[in-house]
């Protein structure tokens, strides 16, 4: 059973792709791979120069401190330790070897991203902005923190030159605060030789990222073109290969990945955002250097992207549905919101790729259009309304008192990240009232993948405890599941899909909002011992009575068809922030057979 499904499953993986990760890992084994052979001489000195101070009454209040994964203490830059897992409080004990020895994951050191989030060079951006806005010691800072880096992570040796996207991250980083420091067109020696060590490291391993079909391949096309183009307008003619094949490759990821709908392949809120920074920064980097626009495709493409994620992003805080994979990344922290805000990515995106403002009032989201010279357009974008991405299997509906439900079915060009099918996520003027639980950590267990990647986190049902999908390795489900009997009538408020796993299980879902009430029937088949409905409740105090919850403002009824043999208020986690979390109050109704379920969640 097993290796028919991984037969499956790597087929709809698409034997390109395989080709591609086989290819690269025998070439890197045996040696062929250029990547073993690079080599990079120590770089040092300093990167950025003194500039003018366009605000010379700078609050010393605001003195930039890096928050890692926007949740955790801050920390100054001068008490950076580059070898330490800030996740775990463990120390990294390979930094002199070569990343290609280095093993993928370490259950001595836990989630390497605890290595790679202060080697991502954020804060470059943050001591940048604080320079540009009139604190002039912020520029020592700045080159005394990346000499530091260097000194502990040469050229090629340890954790942070494993990955290529972190690499590229480095890339934008440093572009970024190239542009706030108004030092692209004349820029440093050593922030050139800096930026070239980098492109040599990503080349050679580019193949492996395009074969993800996700955001590495984005991001290491976007570090190639941005760095390429940088060295090649400072008289290095070798970088015209890399400005050439990052372009190459950021069209055709925007072509093959983003769907006629707006929907990016990794079906996930957070990734949606790193991929519209990233264009975000290609974008203005290009109108810089005055190059050659991109393809029309891509702006109709990045423009479709920017709309999605507005239909998303609620306008009162900016929080959005906590939707697949959530790494933590924030790619452009130009202004000081907090990491759940993507109002400061939607509305620069809005303004690059559709000239409009997502939000004509102003507000913390308009730093960055400051920050990097854009003025506000007075045009803005429709006001969100119902939605149907029926590319990507979203739902969208609103009703004028300020509810919004998500409603998403299984539509799979790309490899599902959570077991979500129909899962139901609800709003009420910024208020996430039925939740999705999230994603914690890539790598603290096997306890928490099942958890946070499994049914049990999603508003969904689950039968018999196992799961939608099956999980063949730590970032791959199998079987993924196929919607049938799709419907949207956005007139009525009113849809509806379905789905069949490979245990020949169906679950039918009916969701309907009115002006007072989320109405949800949940008609299942195929029920051996048991199905769990489950509601993952915003932490307030409720109640049962009887067939209803109440916190006495809100009130949850459930009707069913068959015998409801248990239905309880449990714990359960959710994760709103990498390697955060929280408990949550959970409904759990279970039933021993086939039936029909209806929720009415009555919000006025």
């Amino acid at each position: 059973m097993k290796f028919k499904l991984i037969i499956k499953t790597a087929k709809d993986l698409g034997l390109l792709n395989l080709a591609r990760v086989a290819f690269y890992k025998a070439s890197v084994l045996s040696g062929l791979n250029s990547v073993k052979k690079i080599q990079h001489a120590p770089i040092s000195g300093d990167f950025f120069r003194a500039a003018p101070i366009p605000n010379q009454s700078y609050n010393q209040q605001q003195e930039y401190m890096f928050s890692p994964f926007g949740w955790m203490p801050e920390i100054s830059t001068t008490d950076f330790k580059w070898d330490l897992n800030v996740l775990t409080g463990k120390s990294y004990p390979c930094m002199n070897k070569p990343w290609y020895c280095l093993a993928d994951f370490d259950s001595n050191v836990g989630d390497i991203k605890g290595i790679w989030e202060v080697s991502r060079f954020g804060w470059v951006i943050g001591l940048a902005r604080d320079y540009h806005l009139g604190r002039r010691q912020a520029l020592d800072e700045l080159n005394e923190t990346i000499n530091s880096w260097l000194d502990h992570n040469p050229p090629y040796l340890g954790p942070n030159w494993k990955c290529g996207q972190e690499a590229s991250i480095r890339v934008m980083h440093v572009a970024v605060a190239a542009k706030l420091l108004n030092q692209i067109k004349s820029p440093e020696p050593a922030l050139l030789n800096f930026v070239k060590a980098h492109l040599e490291r990503i080349a050679p391993t580019i193949s492996y990222a395009i074969a993800q079909d996700n955001n590495h391949g984005m991001s290491e096309a976007a570090a190639l073109f941005i760095g390429g183009t940088w060295l090649v307008s400072n008289g290095d003619e070798d970088a015209i290969r890399w400005q050439k094949m990052g372009r190459k490759w950021l069209e055709n990821r925007a072509n093959h990945l983003i769907a006629s709908d707006g929907t990016f392949s990794q079906y996930s809120v957070n990734y949606h955002r790193v991929m519209l920074d990233t264009y975000s920064i290609a974008e203005l980097w290009r109108r810089k250097l005055e190059l050659e626009s991109f393809s029309p495709f891509l702006y109709r493409k990045m423009g479709l992207a920017t709309r999605w994620l507005y239909q998303l992003t609620q306008e009162v805080n900016g929080d959005a549905p906590n939707l697949g994979h959530n790494d933590g990344a924030k790619l452009l922290p130009l202004c000081d919101s907090d990491y759940r805000d993507f109002r400061p990515a939607v509305q620069l995106a809005s303004v690059v790729f559709l000239k409009s403002s997502a939000w004509r009032e102003a507000g913390s989201y308009d730093e960055p259009l400051d920050l990097l010279g854009l003025s506000k357009p007075q045009q803005i974008l429709g006001k969100p309304r119902s939605f149907h991405f029926s590319q990507g299997g979203y739902v969208g509906l609103r009703s004028t008192t300020g509810a919004f439900v998500l409603f998403n079915y299984p539509i799979f060009r790309f490899r599902p990240a959570q077991n979500d099918a129909l899962h139901v996520d609800f709003w009420l003027n910024g208020v996430n009232l039925l939740r999705d639980g999230g994603t914690f950590s890539y790598n603290a267990g096997q306890a928490y993948l099942d958890y946070y990647g499994g049914t049990q986190s999603h508003n969904t049902i689950q039968f018999d405890d196992h799961e939608q999908m099956p999980r063949l390795s730590r970032f791959l489900l199998g079987s993924w599941l196929k919607a049938e009997s799709v419907y949207c009538d956005q007139s009525r408020q009113h849809c509806g899909a379905s789905y069949r796993d490979y245990f020949k299980c169906r679950h039918h879902r009916e969701v309907s909002l009115s002006e007072k009430v989320l109405r949800v029937v949940d008609d299942i088949q195929g029920v051996q011992k048991k199905a769990i409905l489950r509601w993952r409740l915003s932490p307030r105090e409720w109640v049962i009575e009887g067939n209803r919850i109440t916190d006495h403002t809100h009130a949850i009824t459930i009707n069913s068809n068959v015998d409801v043999k248990r239905l309880e208020l449990v714990e359960g986690k959710e994760s709103r922030y990498y390697y955060q979390e929280t408990s949550i109050p959970v409904l759990e109704i279970e039933v021993a057979s086939d039936g029909k379920i209806t929720t009415e969640y009555e919000y006025i």
